[in-house]
């Protein structure tokens, strides 16, 4: 993704002339949370209560649901945010997608997925992860995919709105803000950097 432009600033540019459009491109960050900490409870409530899943079935496909969720969003980030394409109206796309948030990182109302994109995207991946798992499986692994989903909005909003000094914390911010700042080809991974060293995308070391 070249860069041309980056604003420090938190307030929202503008991306639409529809006030309708445009609100939908906004959300406050806690709105996730009370969307999907429900879908969750509910989840893990038919997990053991409708399927009866035992306890290790569970924790085996909850482990699972939050692992598969890191490569996902490693692969969305990188195959899908930062695809580049050449018609117009696709650079449009791409720049309401991730363009804006890549220009403005800081936006203080995109940084966070709005449910105008994360319901049609969540209830996709439901159906997908039903078709595909055993029947009941769902429930173990699905509300784990979720909170993979959850902890990865929510730390992508303190990574640029926090100050982390130490531990582990700082290293994700530093990886973060490298992929903004320094080299937007590398850094794909938010919550972590695993799959950055499994495809070869992590910065080099110096």
């Amino acid at each position: 993704m070249k860069k041309n432009y980056v604003s420090n600033s938190p307030e929202s540019i503008r991306m639409f002339k529809s006030d309708l459009f445009e609100a939908l491109s906004k959300v406050h960050f806690f709105i996730p949370l009370i969307i999907y900490i429900p879908v969750i409870i509910y989840m893990i409530y038919k997990a053991f209560f409708v399927a009866n899943l035992t306890i290790g079935t569970f924790a085996w496909l909850f482990a699972a649901g939050l692992f598969v969720w890191t490569f996902v969003e490693y692969v969305l980030h990188r195959f899908v945010f930062h695809f580049v394409p050449k018609a117009k109206w696709a650079l449009r796309l791409h720049f309401i997608f991730h363009g804006v948030h890549h220009d403005y990182p800081n936006d203080l109302k995109r940084l966070v997925l709005p449910p105008s994109a994360s319901i049609p995207l969540a209830t996709g991946f439901f159906f997908l992860f039903n078709a595909l798992l055993p029947v009941k499986y769902v429930y173990g692994f699905y509300p784990a995919f979720i909170l993979g989903y959850l902890a990865y909005d929510m730390i992508h909003y303190a990574i640029h709105h926090f100050n982390f000094k130490f531990g582990i914390w700082k290293k994700i911010k530093q990886h973060h803000m490298l992929h903004h700042y320094q080299d937007p080809d590398h850094g794909y991974g938010v919550t972590s950097d695993f799959w950055d060293k499994v495809f070869r995308s992590r910065f080099a070391d110096k």
